[in-house]
C-alpha cells in the first residue's frame, strides 16, 4: 500500500487532472492525500474543488483532503469574522470571480456585506459543506500530513489549527526529526537552501518534507509517493516529469522501503 500526497493546487485544475492521470494508484489499496489550498490564484478553483470532492465521495476511505489556510480564509470571509481573503496577495478575488461570475470591487462597507452574500450564495452547497468538514491533519503508518507544518515536537492533535494552517518555522524546517511530516503552504524555493537538493524541487531536511513547489508559469504541481519516494510532476506547459528520489530519505521511511523490498533506482521519466 502506498500514500500519494499532492501539494498546494491553487486553482490549477488542468494540471491537477493531468497529475492524477500520471499516478499508478491502486484505488482499492492506496491512499490519496491533498494538503489543502485547492482554491485561489489559479484559473479554475471551482473545478479543483469539484474534482477533489468527487474523488472523496467515490472513495472516502482512501481519499483525504486537508484544510489549507486559503480554504480557512474563504470560510472566515463568508462567516464575517475576517476579511483577509479579499486582499490582493491571497488571490481570493479570482476565486470570487469564478464562483460569482463578476469581478470583486470593494470601496465601502456595504460592498463587503454584498460580497459575502454573493460568494455564499454562489458557491454550491456541496462545495461549502465539503470545505467546512476538511480536517487539519492526517496520519498513517508512513507519515504525518499537514498543510503548513508542526509546532516543533508537538503532535498535530496537540497543535493549534492556526499553526497547522499558517506556521513558517525555520526550526521545524531545519531540525525536525520526528515521524516524517509532509507539508505544503510555503513554496519550496523559500525554504532553507540546504534542504533543496536535486532538480526535482521538493524540500527534504531530516523528517520535514515540503512539496509545495510554487505557483508560477514554470512551477510544477507535485505529488510524492510513499514509501518509495517517487515524485510525479505536471507542468503548465503540458510536460510531465517523474523522479525517483534516493537521497536524504528519512531513516524511518528507508526502513519501510527495505521491508517492502523497494531497492535500486527507478529511471526518471520526462515527457
Amino acid at each position: 500500500m502506498k500514500t500519494f500526497v499532492v501539494g498546494d493546487i491553487h486553482g490549477r485544475c488542468a494540471q491537477l487532472r493531468r497529475l492524477l492521470d500520471m499516478l499508478p494508484r491502486d484505488e482499492s489499496a492506496d491512499t490519496l492525500v491533498f494538503l489543502g489550498d485547492l482554491i485561489d490564484r489559479g484559473p479554475d478553483a471551482p473545478g479543483c474543488v469539484d474534482v477533489v470532492l468527487k474523488l472523496s465521495q467515490e472513495n472516502p476511505e482512501r481519499v483525504v483532503c486537508l484544510r489549507g489556510n486559503h480554504e480557512q480564509m474563504l470560510l472566515e470571509f463568508i462567516e464575517g469574522t475576517a476579511n483577509l481573503w479579499i486582499t490582493p496577495v491571497t488571490g481570493g478575488e479570482r476565486t470570487f470571480e469564478q464562483y460569482v461570475g463578476k469581478s470583486l470591487h470593494i470601496t465601502k462597507e456595504q460592498d463587503l456585506d454584498d460580497a459575502r452574500r454573493e460568494i455564499e450564495s454562489s458557491v454550491p452547497s456541496e462545495h461549502l459543506d465539503f470545505l467546512h468538514q476538511l480536517p487539519y491533519y492526517h496520519e498513517d503508518e508512513l507519515a504525518i500530513y499537514v498543510h503548513a507544518g508542526l509546532d516543533r515536537t508537538k503532535h498535530p492533535r496537540d497543535t493549534t489549527p492556526q499553526s497547522l494552517l499558517w506556521m513558517r518555522d525555520m526550526e521545524f524546517y531545519k531540525n525536525y526529526k520526528g515521524k516524517p511530516c509532509i507539508f505544503g503552504h510555503t513554496p519550496t524555493p523559500l525554504l532553507p537552501l540546504r534542504g533543496r537538493v536535486g532538480r526535482h524541487g521538493i524540500y527534504i531536511s531530516h523528517s520535514a518534507i515540503g512539496i509545495d513547489t510554487g505557483y508560477s508559469i514554470t512551477s510544477p504541481l507535485s505529488c510524492l509517493s510513499l514509501p518509495d519516494f517517487a515524485l510525479y510532476q505536471a507542468f503548465a506547459d503540458g510536460h510531465e516529469e517523474i523522479h525517483h528520489i534516493t537521497n536524504f530519505i528519512p531513516d524511518t521511511l528507508r526502513a519501510m522501503q527495505k521491508k517492502a523490498g523497494i531497492t535500486g533506482k527507478l529511471p526518471s521519466a520526462i515527457h
